[in-house]
């Protein structure tokens, strides 16, 4: 679906509670596959992902702090982001819940 929705150079992600984690490893594969093209041994790309690019720029607005967590890891570690920025914000006053955002850029 990210190869037929076709390519963007930023993003803006605000996922449910539960997070971006497929969108994020669907991102990784792909970045992962074009990467070790033509590497022996390495997944094919997929014929259609061959002229398709990544965003340079991820903003990810979580209001679960340990979904965006686990997805920055994905991120920074398997999809070759940076994390350049990050915060929160306590827009829920007398509630345990805050928003928390962050940037990713490719390296």
């Amino acid at each position: 679906m990210l190869v037929a929705d076709g390519a963007a150079d930023k993003w803006l992600v605000d996922p449910p509670r539960e997070g971006a984690f497929a969108l994020v490893k669907a991102l990784a594969e792909l970045v992962q596959a074009q990467k070790g093209a033509g590497a022996e041994g390495a997944a094919p790309c997929p014929v259609a992902a061959q002229g398709w690019t990544p965003p340079q720029r991820i903003v990810y607005v979580s209001c679960n702090p340990a979904t965006l967590a686990r997805d920055a890891e994905v991120l920074v570690h398997l999809a070759g982001y940076r994390c350049t920025a990050a915060g929160m914000v306590n827009m829920f006053p007398h509630t345990a819940h805050v928003e928390s955002m962050a940037v990713f850029e490719r390296s």
